[in-house]
């Protein structure tokens, strides 16, 4: 995520305030967001629910569809990249590639350790497909992968959103910035330790 991606965050939480908004909008737009910043977008759409600008059972839905559809899409687009070569350049595979059998043998390893590590879904999922990893394996274990992650940084954001709109006011959106940068940061930190073996 780039430095700006706090102020972009901020304009989906102005569509989720948008009085008179339909729900099924405001669901969709917390959908969309996902595919671009997905857990600035938990976040932000667990302090919308704070200040009551959306239920938290919308948002939650919301937020599993659209976590669920794009790993799904992530493990299609590495299967893509396996079967038309001009697509694998869009593609970002692990550095040190284990290969079919390992991603075959640890298709659940891969997805439950990406899911809690920000930026390695990328080129893991995609790996997963690429080296045909068992779908079904692959798709149950993103399920539950998000149920337990999104919901634990949901209430985790929806307490701190509290906090931060009852104790810094106007100063709140610093706040968010930072939380969103530190989990970033805890994450990337924690990938850079992480090592796959057989």
């Amino acid at each position: 995520m780039s430095h700006g991606a706090p102020f972009r965050s901020s304009s989906l939480y102005h569509l989720l305030s948008v009085a008179g908004a339909a729900w099924w909008s405001k669901g969709l737009a917390v959908i969309l967001g996902t595919f671009i910043l997905e857990d600035a977008t938990t976040m932000i759409a667990a302090m919308a629910v704070d200040e009551g600008r959306i239920t938290v059972t919308l948002a939650l839905i919301s937020l599993y569809i659209g976590v669920a559809v794009g790993d799904l899409g992530l493990y299609g687009l590495g299967a893509i990249g396996a079967k038309w070569p001009p697509a694998r350049r869009w593609l970002t595979l692990p550095r040190h590639d284990k290969g079919r059998n390992w991603f075959h043998r640890n298709v659940v390893r891969t997805v439950v350790i990406s899911r809690f590590i920000p930026g390695a879904r990328l080129p893991l999922y995609t790996a997963c497909g690429f080296f045909r990893a068992p779908f079904g394996s692959f798709a149950a274990s993103a399920v539950v992968a998000t149920l337990i992650w999104t919901s634990l940084l949901f209430s985790v954001s929806l307490h701190v959103g509290g906090w931060l709109s009852a104790h810094m006011a106007s100063w709140r959106w610093f706040g968010i910035a930072g939380f969103i940068l530190t989990i970033l940061f805890v994450g990337r930190l924690i990938a850079r330790f992480q090592t796959f073996s057989d």
